[in-house]
């Protein structure tokens, strides 16, 4: 429900302090004043390489060592089932399964060593780069603020879209309900949580026997319309204009200094976000030809990676796409069980063709080399295959795939032991990652938010970015 005004103020009467402290906390958009200076002030310090950053999050856990960190001369209860292939980058080899991912691997960089203790499905620590939370915990106020909620603090991009989007769903909304931490504006406040789309999917067949049954799911990220919010009739959001019109004339008496207009130029922004159709346009696919659509894959999440691009070509900065975990309808990339029957017959399928379509078509459209594209997911799987034919949590060593927006092609960071359990040079800590991204966003990783105590956090919670991965 939207609440700005409060009770009935008659215009006549001006804006008196009450309603203006209302205004002033509009949590909406985190358009407090001291906020939007700040982010002002922030904004635009350096060009940046990357406009944009696109996130796929392999949620539950991808296998390193069955897709990108292959070990084929390891023990058969080690290397699993499937065989390395050459790829496009000589010397570099990934599963037999990513056949239109291996081509394109001579414009990555792969890293192999992402290593961390945060053993949770949460994608708290790859979103934020903290590792120190609870990781038994669903996302709570005190989380820091992810890579998103920080776009939208600073206020980069256009005034006129978000700042982040989150596809199809919060992370756990398809296991009733359960928020997992991550892309939440946690102790800044909602108001900078991402825009969240909504989901109804649907599923080819019921599962056979159990969660570890692979079954894909059907339909498109959506999002709720104006005319479905209660309480959001013509009148209340004529007063929310006249209020901000109030403003304007409040704000103008006071000077005319260059804060104030830093300040206007954010009050547009958060009045722009409820009437712009140009993110509600990035989710109308029905403006996408056929063979786009078959490219990506008619599924939620080829879905959802189309939209992505599309709220690329509308300028929003940073956009997730998660894999979610539906109840009864196989568990994703937490492959406890079945692990080679869930990779070969839904992840491994939906990653080969999502990802390479991705990247073709910002390429084709000159969007690449300022969009950085991240797959990966909250950790790797354990080297040794368990009698379940599953494999379990290894947060110790995991992949991350980035490509265009300011990082090097060609690039493979970082080695592992003989079973891939751990790093054995260039070990990256979330936050190191994190860091990289502020940075190729132009956002300087060393800034720092106060948390609900007044305490300074820095943004990239102490990590350095790579240098050795920047163009």
């Amino acid at each position: 429900m939207f609440s700005v005004l409060g009770r009935n103020t008659k215009r006549c009467e001006g804006v008196n302090r009450r309603e203006l402290l209302r205004a002033g906390g509009l949590s909406l958009f985190g358009m407090t004043l001291p906020n939007m200076l700040r982010a002002a002030e922030r904004s635009g310090s350096r060009s940046p390489k990357a406009k944009s950053v696109i996130l796929f999050n392999l949620l539950g856990g991808p296998s390193h060592i069955d897709m990108f960190d292959m070990k084929p001369d390891a023990p058969a209860e080690v290397r699993g089932e499937f065989k390395p292939i050459d790829t496009s980058l000589p010397g570099l080899q990934i599963c037999e399964l990513l056949p239109n991912t291996a081509r394109l691997m001579h414009k990555a960089t792969l890293i192999r060593t992402l290593s961390h203790t945060y053993n949770s499905h949460d994608p708290l620590a790859i979103m934020t780069g903290f590792t120190g939370g609870n990781a038994q915990l669903p996302a709570q106020a005190t989380d820091p603020p992810d890579v998103g909620a920080i776009c939208q603090y600073t206020g980069i991009g256009p005034s006129d879209v978000p700042g982040a989007v989150c596809m199809p769903c919060y992370p756990g909304w398809g296991q009733e309900g359960y928020r997992r931490g991550g892309p939440y504006g946690g102790f800044l406040g909602s108001r900078y949580d991402p825009l969240f789309s909504l989901c109804d999917p649907t599923f080819e067949r019921e599962p056979k026997n159990n969660y570890y049954d692979p079954v894909m799911a059907m339909g498109e990220p959506y999002l709720l319309g104006l005319d479905s919010l209660p309480e959001m009739t013509v009148d209340r959001f004529d007063n929310r204009r006249s209020l901000l019109a109030q403003l304007d004339d409040t704000f103008k008496s006071v000077s005319e200094s260059a804060a104030q207009e830093r300040l206007n130029k954010f009050q547009q922004r958060a009045l722009a976000m409820l009437t712009t159709s140009k993110t509600r346009d990035a989710f109308d696919l029905s403006r996408e030809l056929d063979s786009v659509r078959d490219r990506y894959g008619r599924n939620l999440f080829g879905a959802s990676m189309l939209v992505a691009r599309r709220l690329v070509e509308a300028g929003v900065p940073f956009i997730s796409v998660h894999q979610e975990i539906f109840k009864h309808y196989g568990h994703a990339y937490d492959m406890h069980q079945n692990n080679f029957g869930m990779l070969k017959n839904v992840n491994l399928p939906i990653l080969d063709l999502v990802y390479p379509a991705l990247i073709q078509d910002l390429e084709e459209r000159g969007l690449l080399d300022s969009t950085l594209v991240i797959v990966m997911g909250e950790m790797g799987r354990t080297p040794r295959v368990n009698k379940n034919a599953g494999r379990d949590h290894w947060p110790q060593c995991g992949f991350s795939l980035l490509t265009g927006g300011g990082v090097r092609a060609g690039l493979v960071y970082g080695s592992t032991d003989k079973q891939a359990a751990y790093p054995s040079s260039n070990p990256v800590h979330p936050s190191a990652l994190v860091a990289t991204i502020y940075h190729l966003l132009g956002i300087d990783p060393h800034l720092t938010v106060h948390d609900r105590f007044g305490r300074p956090n820095p943004v990239a919670h102490g990590g350095e970015p790579i240098r050795d991965l920047l163009v």
